[in-house]
């Protein structure tokens, strides 16, 4: 009988962006304050990129590289899971191949929105332990500021960018991901939807890069809480474990309401869950990486942990991986790569950003009275 293969996660790290914008800043252009983001989100502050997503993919992968001791040059396939690609043709996968030098490396980007790492994982692990490649980098990249509508403050104080990375190898030595649940609710896509950042246009009159985002906050969040808590009881069931066994759950960090409420329906007690919503907002594809690195780094990650990791996104897609963590929780070697130097503050990149958005002279009122009626003219 042919022994069972696994994929041991060896290697981890971030790329994130140093420019913090506050929930103060925000107040400076819109209608809100820090206690109010604070009390409906759990967000203090999050990250704005003076880098592209590939370069901050990059600069994560290559710390994920030297932590698993894997040269680039030996790297056999890359997922690069994300929403706001740098381009839509060629991939971002392929950008990230030329960086690292990673010519052997196959590369495909996937976006599930939210959940792109939770899938790139998955496609991942699946790909090792069919004997298809022997290792994998997986990344969770997003570079939102550009495509954010800064002036709905319902959107704009969630997200911020973010990238974190993931090696993959294989192993003879039961771990990795044990336990994988998937799935999309479809029925109710159009209530997280991001127009005018791919090639859907309102009546000719929405140009690409010209965003309106489509978000239903009640409906997301119920919708959120189901879907995971059920990918979560699912993926346990099926592994065979209990509440009781999982060690630490590191969830996707969209608000801190829907963490506590996944928790609960979990069993599992917030001091074993991984919050960084308040110190990154909601990074989509980013979140759970970035958390599983911040971890790591704090030491609550141990050997043989169990560790728990459900995600929602825009689809609206969840999911719920369940990975045994191997004996190894410290790198095995480090980059000294680093972002180069910012030149202005994110408050002073998100006012450029803002100042360029619809350059066609049309009012953003107009726009939104253009989407109030659509809305009212669709299909119940």
């Amino acid at each position: 009988m042919t022994p069972a293969r696994y994929a041991a996660i060896t290697g981890w790290g971030e790329g994130l962006p140093p420019a913090v914008l506050t929930n103060e800043d925000l107040s400076t252009f819109l209608d809100t304050s820090d206690e109010w983001i604070t009390q409906r989100t759990g967000m203090k502050e999050r990250r704005i990129s003076h880098v592209s997503a590939i370069d901050m993919a990059t600069l994560a992968s290559r710390r994920a590289l030297a932590c698993a001791a894997l040269d680039a040059k030996d790297l056999q396939l890359i997922v690069y899971g994300s929403c706001s690609p740098d381009e839509q043709v060629p991939n971002s996968a392929s950008g990230v191949q030329v960086a690292l030098g990673a010519t052997r490396a196959a590369a495909m980007d996937v976006n599930t929105a939210c959940t792109s790492f939770l899938y790139g994982l998955s496609s991942a692990t699946a790909m090792i332990q069919s004997g298809m490649v022997d290792n994998a980098l997986v990344i969770g990249v997003e570079y939102i500021s550009p495509f954010m509508d800064w002036s709905n403050r319902n959107v704009a104080v969630l997200f911020g960018d973010g990238a974190a990375a993931v090696v993959l190898q294989a192993s003879d030595e039961p771990g990795g991901v044990i336990g994988t649940v998937l799935g999309c609710d479809a029925e109710a896509r159009q209530t997280l939807r991001v127009r005018g950042m791919g090639c859907s246009y309102v009546n000719g009159d929405l140009h690409y890069g010209d965003t309106l985002w489509d978000f239903d906050g009640q409906a997301i969040f119920k919708r959120a809480v189901h879907g995971m808590s059920d990918a979560c009881g699912r993926v346990m069931a099926t592994a065979g474990v209990s509440a009781a066994d999982i060690d630490l759950v590191v969830p996707h960090q969209a608000n801190l309401r829907i963490i506590e409420a996944v928790a609960k329906y979990a069993g599992v007690p917030m001091e074993r869950v991984m919050l960084t919503v308040q110190r990154y907002g909601n990074m989509s594809a980013a979140t759970v990486p970035v958390s599983l690195v911040d971890a790591l780094k704090e030491g609550r990650i141990t050997p043989g942990s169990l560790v728990l990791m459900p995600g929602f996104g825009g689809g609206l897609t969840f999911g719920a991986l369940l990975v045994r963590w191997g004996n190894r929780v410290t790198p095995l070697g480090e980059s000294d790569a680093q972002h180069p130097p910012l030149e202005q503050s994110a408050l002073e990149m998100v006012n450029a950003i803002r100042a360029r958005q619809d350059p066609h002279g049309r009012s953003k009122d107009a726009l939104l009275q253009t989407r109030f009626i659509e809305s009212q003219l669709a299909p119940a």
